[in-house]
């Protein structure tokens, strides 16, 4: 018999466009999904019957309890180079061989996101949007403001802060910089100053967050840091969405106190009766920051290799602890 895969979380549709699929199909039956799971029970309900699952990103995540009612799962195959929703002792217990790709492109399509949602939020451009669609044209609409000689807060300065840090140069911007380890000599060659994350919270126009999510920064802004903000002030989100906690976050839009230009959430998809669809003082993207044709291109073409030589017996590109 042969072995069926499952290629899930195909939200976009584009799993099949992005890579040759036929040496895999002429080995395995290929089923793509292309719907969010509910729930684990409809996780778990939908892939019992599948011997390899080829997931996307941190879509669908892998924990214990899921991977014990997965009782054919052979492999396990992920795209980039980490995945934090992966219990990889779990599967590793029940000797199912987990796979990486590399990360894609340099991380320029989350960075280059980021920017896009700063420059849309100041200038309100998905108001505009809206009222031209509707028939109407500026009534309604509120003035922004221009970047050039505002302050841009990065609350992390690795790669994709960096990034940032470099098209706020490009605008004009001051920038200020924090993050647990950050020195001041890594700041200053960014062209940033280092500061407290209190000062970079009270003085900046537009945060823009760039953090790794690990046990201690979930929660990293909460009430207190949102309140420190300038009112008016923008907060990007291009990580993820347990950075910030999002009780405050909801209070704090809902009082008109801040603006949010969002691409992650704590629950993605966005449920569709989420309070964020509501509330005005916001730019939101579904997920979109590494959705590029180049990463796609990488993660589809790796995870068919990886798929293949695990069906030859010599599994490539282990996925790490």
């Amino acid at each position: 018999m042969r072995p069926r895969v499952a290629v899930i979380d195909d939200w976009q549709r584009v799993a099949r466009a992005s890579a040759d699929w036929t040496a895999l199909e002429a080995r395995a039956e290929v089923l793509f999904l292309h719907d969010a799971f509910a729930d684990e029970d409809a996780a778990a309900a939908a892939l019992a019957s599948f011997d390899i699952v080829m997931s996307m990103r941190e879509r669908t995540p892998f924990p214990a309890s899921l991977i014990a009612r997965l009782p054919r799962l052979r492999m396990l195959s992920v795209t980039g180079a980490r995945n934090r929703s992966v219990d990889v002792a779990a599967l590793a217990a029940r000797g199912i061989v987990v796979t990486r790709t590399e990360a894609g492109e340099d991380g320029s399509a989350t960075a280059e996101l980021a920017l896009a949602l700063m420059l849309a939020a100041a200038r309100h451009v998905a108001a505009g949007d809206a009222a031209i669609r509707a028939g109407g044209f500026q009534a309604g609409i509120l003035p922004g403001f221009t970047l050039r000689g505002r302050t841009l807060g990065l609350i992390g300065l690795g790669r994709l802060g960096t990034m940032m840090a470099g098209y706020g140069r490009a605008l004009g911007m001051t920038l200020l910089a924090w993050s647990p380890n950050l020195t001041a000599a890594r700041a200053d060659a960014a062209g940033a100053t280092l500061v407290p994350k209190d000062a970079l919270l009270s003085a900046s126009d537009v945060v823009s967050l760039h953090m790794v999510l690990a046990p201690g920064t979930v929660g990293l802004l909460g009430a207190r840091e949102l309140g420190l903000m300038r009112p008016g002030a923008i907060l990007v989100n291009t990580s993820r969405g347990a950075l910030v906690e999002e009780t405050a976050l909801l209070a704090a839009l809902a009082a008109g106190r801040i603006v949010a230009a969002l691409d992650v959430y704590d629950r993605e998809p966005l449920p569709a009766d989420h309070p964020l669809r509501r509330l005005p003082g916001t730019v939101l993207t579904p997920h979109l920051g590494y959705c590029v044709q180049e990463n796609y291109a990488v993660f589809h073409r790796q995870a068919i290799e990886n798929v293949l030589a695990f069906l030859d017996g010599a599994p490539i590109r282990p996925l790490a602890a």
